[in-house]
């Protein structure tokens, strides 16, 4: 991977560490969070890599809440199992209420 690829990664770990429990963000909010609209996947690509890293990739979403990365996780329902311990509610693969457990980047740091 390229030097900028790998930077990019480290900024997008960076911006995923700050989100709170019970609390999630989508992957094109740190995208414009960094400067970097249009680059929701590429923000995929980074949560993707981050297994192991002590990184709270499963509080990043799509934009509509859907749970899109969970094949990317160990187990079958790890990913929701993570954010229903953090009070999330998820039906069919979709947090319930999203306006209110979204973290927008943008407005919080």
């Amino acid at each position: 991977m390229k030097a900028e690829t790998l930077n990019f990664f480290e900024k997008v770990y960076a911006v995923a560490k700050q989100i709170p429990f019970g609390k999630v963000t989508s992957y094109g909010a740190i995208g414009n969070y960094l400067g970097a609209p249009r680059s929701a996947r590429m923000v995929g690509y980074a949560m993707n890599g981050s297994h192991g890293k002590d990184i709270p990739a499963h509080r990043v979403v799509n934009r509509k809440g859907l749970l899109t990365g969970k094949h990317h996780f160990e187990g079958t329902n790890l990913m929701q199992q993570l954010l229903e311990s953090e009070g999330i509610v998820i039906i069919d693969n979709q947090i319930q209420d999203l306006e209110s457990v979204y973290w927008d980047p943008a407005k919080a740091l």
